[in-house]
């Protein structure tokens, strides 16, 4: 097998194309997922986080539910505007019934006993709000060695998506994304929004997902609501799918070209909260803040490609 991974995440359209790149893709060995409140309730994610699992014939993926709300200010909102009241556009019904339960225990004690038990170093992807990343180091500090990097989407150097600064992810737990992205040392590629609304995948690519078998067809049947969005977004027909361009960084370090730059997350009560700050000047000022490597850039037709094939088995 190839790389280790253990996606964090909050189904939610894009998270579903990015379980999907991963449960399908031969070179991932995917030890398990874990689930945050987000895009919707915890409760709700975690169903369709097993639903997905078992669309994609991978049912001996552990799935464990973790946080139901931020660290510290609870959440005013979710993303139901974008990605349906169930978080798949309606469609959530639709995905077979999941063989196997959730984990008994819950999502940091998953992450724990997943990462002792590697014998490699593996890669956590966190494709929702932080919380549970941020729980698990905080808690288990020693459980770093374990981990050879994270691979985390959200951030916005430029606009956001959820205040005019502020990206989704970050906003919805910016004390937990300070942790991870601040506080801590484990090797991190932070993947915004300034890279994947470049990556937007347009409706040829959304007809060839659908015309390439059942679990495509059923992906591509969960885009409604979420092309409804971005078609006013994006000024054409397609959509964003963010977390897939991070897990395709996870399973394929390099993918995606980043740089270095020291970063703050805005923890503030003001209208930046949740603002992701990368401090971009040259030549660089002295600075006490981490350096994260930020993904800026990448080969947008072969990103796409790499994705579309990694779904449907294009690439085997």
């Amino acid at each position: 097998m190839g790389v280790k991974l253990i996606i964090d995440t909050d189904p939610g359209v894009d998270d579903a194309l990015a379980i999907a790149l991963a449960a399908l893709n031969p070179d991932v060995d995917l030890l398990g997922v874990t689930t945050v409140f987000g895009n919707v309730p915890v409760a709700t994610t975690t169903r369709n986080a097993r639903g997905l699992l078992q669309l994609c014939g991978r049912p001996d993926v552990p799935v464990a539910q973790g946080a139901e709300r931020p660290l510290v200010r609870a959440n005013p909102d979710f993303a139901r505007r974008i990605h349906g009241e169930d978080g798949l556009s309606g469609q959530a019904v639709s995905l077979p019934a999941p063989v196997r339960a959730a984990d008994e225990t819950d999502a940091v004690s998953l992450l724990l006993s997943l990462l002792e038990a590697a014998d490699e170093p593996v890669t956590l992807a966190p494709i929702g709000p932080m919380t549970n990343i941020a729980l698990l180091l905080a808690a288990h500090p020693g459980i770093r060695s374990k981990i050879g990097r994270i691979v985390a989407m959200g951030g916005a150097l430029g606009f956001g998506n959820i205040t005019p600064v502020a990206e989704f992810n970050i906003w919805a737990d910016p004390e937990a994304a300070h942790r991870v992205l601040v506080e801590e040392s484990v090797p991190l590629v932070l993947v915004p929004l300034d890279l994947t609304h470049q990556c937007a995948v347009d409706a040829a690519w959304l007809e060839r997902l659908g015309e390439s078998g059942v679990v495509g067809a059923a992906l591509k049947s969960m885009t409604g609501d979420y092309l409804d969005y971005y078609r006013q977004a994006l000024g054409f027909e397609g959509i964003v799918i963010h977390d897939a361009v991070a897990i395709a960084e996870a399973i394929k370090p390099g993918i995606l070209a980043t740089e270095s730059y020291p970063v703050e997350v805005d923890i503030g009560l003001g209208p930046a909260r949740g603002a992701t700050l990368a401090d971009r000047r040259t030549p660089r000022r002295e600075s006490s803040a981490r350096v994260v490597a930020i993904a800026l850039d990448t080969d947008f037709d072969g990103l796409r490609s790499f994705m579309l094939d990694g779904i449907t088995g294009g690439s085997r």
